[in-house]
């Protein structure tokens, strides 16, 4: 799986981290909802190990495609492409 830094993140993804660390408020209803991870991108865990987050695309009517998953060991993982593909975040807390 690629790594990618905090410099590498579209500013959205940075603003969606800072709301996982604050606790929310979140934009979307369906944030901090379980990633059920069921094509095994992600390492394999326990259902619920992982919640989803959605990172907002401008001028986009929808969520769009893109996401921050995050583990409860505290892994932070980053999807432009709706879950085809993942980079693990580095540094990231």
């Amino acid at each position: 799986m690629p790594v990618i830094t905090l410099a590498q993140l579209p500013s959205q993804a940075i603003a969606t981290l800072r709301l996982i660390a604050a606790g929310g408020p979140y934009p979307y209803a369906q944030d901090d909802s379980v990633y059920g991870n069921y094509n095994g991108d992600l390492p394999r865990e326990s259902y619920g190990y992982y919640r989803e987050f959605t990172v907002a695309t401008p001028q986009s009517a929808t969520r769009g495609a893109r996401r921050v998953v995050t583990g409860e060991g505290g892994e932070d993982y980053y999807t432009a492409d709706h879950y085809s593909r993942f980079a693990w975040i580095a540094c990231a807390s």
